[in-house]
């Protein structure tokens, strides 16, 4: 039984159907064409059939046999190859099936990464122009070949699955072209560190939006993207197109988790290079254990400094309150000083938790 493909391909009329009717209804034959033409017969048998296009030479030379302007055939020869072209490629995007298959699909639809649609050929469509590759073998090539991709420089082969995890970098790629940020200006970003921290405190509403700015105005695309299924990212960090870019994700539910998140990211951006990738929370990939543990100490130190975290341990043990107090006098998040007198078995993991504010990053 023949598919609906193959039954729309048998339906396509390519132009030499035209010519054919045309030259029946003058009683002129495909030898007399191709005389009056000044081509071989074989060459216009091919351009009946479809086989051969019809050029502008070609058009120009049906012009004047067959009275029938040249535009009409060069526009009937293109709306041909156009749709013949996309029925091929229907099929190619059919066969695509099993690749599609391997992504959260659902989610991704109901996020609004993709059209809210079941047909695969078009999901296929849309998630190749997604990730702006030609085929899923281009997708391979960039985001699970062993060998460094010039677009992606590291590969997820070895993650748990690397097409939900290069999706949910793909789209903090895409939200990271929606915001016009100022040339990157690393002294200028490192500054403005100590004004994130003061909003790290202070917590506004509008916190997320806040930074986001600050970032911008320093040449950083800070970006929110929700988490998929097997791609649990806390956060990543890379330069895209010349942009660096700091990618957050939703599995932050406190505060103090998410701003030790965000500096770490900034560390790695101001301590180190361009061709560096960061992902955290993802197997499988090459860890370089020095540098995050310099940027884990970048960022504790500064939503802590030195001094301060003295002087909370020579204040210990701390209740609530007193808690409450140097956060106030440090201006840190109270949650940050909870975490970490935790971490060292200072503070029982029971006690303090109102200390911690609360995210909802995404509704």
């Amino acid at each position: 039984m023949a598919t609906a493909l193959e039954i729309a391909k048998s339906l396509l009329s390519p132009p030499g159907d035209t010519i054919q009717e045309h030259i029946d209804f003058m009683g002129m034959s495909q030898a007399e064409l191709a005389e009056r033409m000044g081509r071989p017969k074989e060459k216009i048998n091919d351009v009946i059939k479809g086989r051969e296009p019809i050029s502008t030479a070609t058009a120009f030379q049906l012009e004047k046999v067959l009275d029938i302007p040249a535009s009409f055939w060069l526009n009937r020869e293109k709306t041909y190859r156009q749709e013949l072209y996309e029925l091929q490629q229907r099929e190619e995007l059919e066969k695509e099936k099993d690749w599609l298959d391997a992504f959260p699909i659902h989610e991704m639809r109901k996020l609004g990464w993709l059209p809210n649609t079941k047909e695969k050929h078009i999901l296929v469509d849309k998630l190749l122009k997604f990730f702006s590759v030609a085929s899923a073998d281009e997708w391979k090539r960039i985001y699970v070949d062993e060998q460094v991709s010039v677009a992606f420089k590291i590969s997820l082969a070895h993650t748990q699955s690397p097409h939900a995890i290069s999706a949910w970098l793909r789209q903090g790629e895409l939200q990271a072209k929606e915001i016009k940020i100022a040339e990157f200006d690393k002294k200028k970003f490192k500054d403005a560190l100590t004004e994130m921290r003061e909003l790290a405190f202070l917590m506004p509403e509008n916190f997320t939006q806040s930074l986001q700015n600050m970032c911008a105005s320093c040449g950083v695309a800070l970006v929110f993207t929700q988490n998929l299924p097997k791609a649990p990212i806390s956060g990543a960090t890379r330069w895209f197109h010349n942009k660096p870019i700091i990618q957050i994700a939703g599995r932050f539910k406190t505060d103090d988790h998410f701003w030790f998140t965000f500096f770490h990211e900034a560390a790695h951006i101001i301590l180190h290079g361009k061709k560096d990738i960061f992902l955290e929370n993802v197997e499988g990939t090459e860890i370089d254990q020095e540098k995050e543990q310099e940027a884990n100490t970048f960022a504790a130190k500064l939503l802590l400094p030195e001094h301060a975290w003295q002087q909370i341990l020579d204040a210990a043990p701390l209740s609530e309150e007193m808690i409450q107090a140097f956060a106030h006098k440090f201006r840190t998040p109270a949650g940050v000083i909870k975490g970490r007198l935790q971490q060292i078995g200072l503070l029982p993991f029971h006690v303090g938790n109102g200390l911690r504010q609360k995210i909802v990053l995404f509704n």
